[in-house]
């Protein structure tokens, strides 16, 4: 009889430390910071903390931060599923360059990418001294603080897409081209549904990388309150200013958002697992 032959991960030992050491350092790591930052944003009481967030300048700090991600969700969602779709389905002179140069925001620190911007848009800058002579001002202003988070933010829908849309081949889409459908019509009654999924979950990824960005966003706004502060700079200030109940319950905030963002998230990756029901027949495309 030809003996057995077990895996390391099949004996139960093995599983149960390899469990036990995942599960201590999600705990470590991820979920006692997130308990202690609703506990220090609740540690001076209830009215302590609304008094905080209803601060004038965490008022505008949140209104800034959600006007950005506003303004850079769509940018990023046009850009990506139109860089998806012609690296895709199209084969032209430098297509693989372009795929590698999605990329670059995933390899460049944001401080870089920030000084980068700088360097070029700001009032000494190549592009920033012809603007400035139309008193036309990017940086320091809400204009650069979306310009640098829609390029952060930029791979995301587009590394999403790209995978699947690849995997799932063109047939269907030359079928309703050959059928006489329009280019837009075969967007939209084929493409479209078949990567829906993959879209909004490129969307949560970069809603909740534009709301949290940092790095960037800190070397071109200038960091001027109730001007050019977003959210987690406005955490950054606060801290400074020895308000420590006041920085823990704006970072509460984009605790709660990030909450949403995986619950948000964890719903389209069930949502992608389950098998898609077929479409009834139609006459055509």
């Amino acid at each position: 009889m030809a003996a057995k032959h077990h895996r390391v991960g099949d004996q139960p030992w093995v599983r149960r430390i390899l469990v036990g050491l995942a599960l201590s350092i999600t705990v470590i790591l991820l979920v006692i910071p997130l308990v202690v930052i609703f506990y220090q944003a609740l540690s001076a009481g209830w009215s302590t903390f609304t008094s905080n967030v209803l601060d004038e300048y965490t008022l505008h700090a949140i209104g800034l931060t959600l006007f950005v991600a506003l303004l850079t969700v769509p940018l990023n969602l046009v850009f990506g599923t139109a860089l998806a779709w012609s690296v895709t389905r199209f084969r032209f002179p430098g297509r693989k360059l372009l795929t590698t140069l999605i990329d670059i925001p995933f390899a460049v620190s944001p401080v870089v990418a920030g000084l980068l911007y700088l360097l070029l848009y700001g009032r000494n800058g190549w592009v920033g001294s012809w603007l400035g002579q139309y008193d036309i001002q990017l940086m320091f202003s809400w204009p650069g603080i979306v310009m640098v988070t829609v390029f952060v933010t930029s791979p995301f829908v587009a590394r999403e897409l790209i995978p699947l849309m690849q995997q799932q081949g063109s047939e269907e889409e030359e079928a309703g081209v050959v059928l006489g459908a329009s280019g837009w019509r075969v967007f939209r009654k084929i493409t479209l549904p078949n990567i829906k999924w993959a879209l909004i979950y490129g969307v949560i990824l970069t809603n909740a990388r534009a709301m949290g960005e940092f790095g960037a966003v800190s070397v071109v706004s200038g960091n001027i309150r109730g001007q050019t502060n977003t959210l987690p700079l406005h955490v950054e200030l606060l801290y400074q200013d020895y308000n420590i109940v006041g920085a823990f319950a704006a970072a509460s905030l984009l605790a709660g958002i990030a909450i949403l963002t995986l619950i948000a998230k964890a719903f389209v990756e069930w949502r992608q697992s389950r098998p898609e029901q077929p479409a009834p027949e139609r006459g055509g495309v």
